[in-house]
């Protein structure tokens, strides 16, 4: 017969490898985070990835009583970025905050990104979705968009706008714009909003199409002027803004969308982790009041449901700019 002490040493093992086991749970609940964690970005400060990016890292530093340092890497639209943060360890503590361009668009821009979206990430959560605006420096005499078409029009010569950077959604927005209405513009391109918006409201540059929360605070401080949003429906930051369809551009809605990936092979329970915390952050009253106020949409989500919108967004985007056109350098 076995010895007492031996058989309840097999019995022991036994339960620790049965499914359900105490061993799981433990796996379940890894001491996550040890240490400080990155979270790269893609633009520079000022815009809205950046105060996305910000919002959530304060967050987690709440939730995790551990550091979250916010890295800026512009440049590239969004790749130079996003190659750093797929190439970062894979143990949860570097993470990145995607963009609609670097998980969506760039797939279809760029011959060579030196990152594969699919692949060299894990999806997290949704952050937020936000409309793009259509902007003029006040100095402009049109107050619709039929008005500035025709300004345009008159002197191509003056009629260059400001994006972010090639590739963006701004970008692309802008580009639809001018396919959709005949407006003879020339990008002008930066690495990010705010210098492009800097320019615009300086008057070296007429016109933008960007994100509703970089653009927010000029509207609002008469630095810049609105002539629509690019939402299905009115924003409720700027009620008196028609949208693009409103403003007679059939056909034009688009909508960015931010959110939270890891490096391929962080395991799954810090995955879970990670997501619940950011869920939870997103659905507080005081973050979803923090979004709004600059113009977007708290957005949670799983990561099974993040994954399937790169996978749509990516055939939406990549057929629009096969059919524009369109190729970074």
């Amino acid at each position: 017969m076995m010895p007492a002490r031996r058989r309840s040493t097999v019995l022991l093992l036994a339960a620790l490898l049965a499914p359900g086991a105490p061993i799981a749970l433990g796996a379940e609940a890894p001491d996550y985070p040890a240490r400080q964690v990155t979270l790269i970005v893609s633009f520079p400060p000022g815009g809205s990835s950046d105060f996305f990016t910000r919002l959530i890292a304060s967050e987690l530093a709440r939730a995790w009583g551990r550091p979250v340092l916010v890295d800026n890497r512009p440049g590239a639209g969004g790749n130079i970025g996003a190659q750093a943060a797929a190439r970062a360890q894979p143990d949860g503590h570097t993470l990145f905050m995607s963009s609609i361009n670097t998980h969506a668009i760039n797939a279809s821009l760029y011959k060579s990104l030196g990152y594969d979206p699919v692949k060299d990430f894990t999806p997290i959560a949704r952050i937020a979705t936000v409309p793009n605006v259509l902007v003029v420096n006040p100095s402009v005499p049109a107050r619709s968009v039929p008005e500035l078409v025709s300004w345009l029009k008159a002197d191509p010569r003056r009629a260059l706008y400001a994006s972010p950077g090639i590739g963006t959604g701004p970008h692309l927005s802008s580009e639809l714009f001018r396919a959709l209405t005949g407006a003879p513009i020339t990008h002008v391109a930066y690495k990010g909003s705010a210098p492009a918006l800097t320019d615009v409201v300086a008057g070296q540059i007429p016109m933008a199409i960007d994100n509703l929360p970089a653009a927010l605070g000029l509207i609002r401080g008469g630095k810049l002027r609105a002539l629509a949003v690019t939402a299905a429906t009115r924003s409720g930051d700027l009620p008196e803004v028609p949208t693009m369809i409103e403003a007679g551009v059939p056909g034009f809605v688009v909508v960015s969308w931010w959110g939270l990936f890891a490096p391929a092979g962080v395991p799954e329970p810090v995955i879970r982790r990670i997501n619940a915390d950011v869920v939870r952050a997103l659905n507080s009253p005081a973050v979803r009041t923090s979004i709004e106020t600059q113009g977007g949409t708290a957005a949670p989500s799983t990561p099974a449901e993040l994954a399937e919108l790169v996978r749509t967004e990516t055939a939406r985007w990549g057929q629009l700019i096969r059919e524009m056109g369109i190729r970074a350098e």
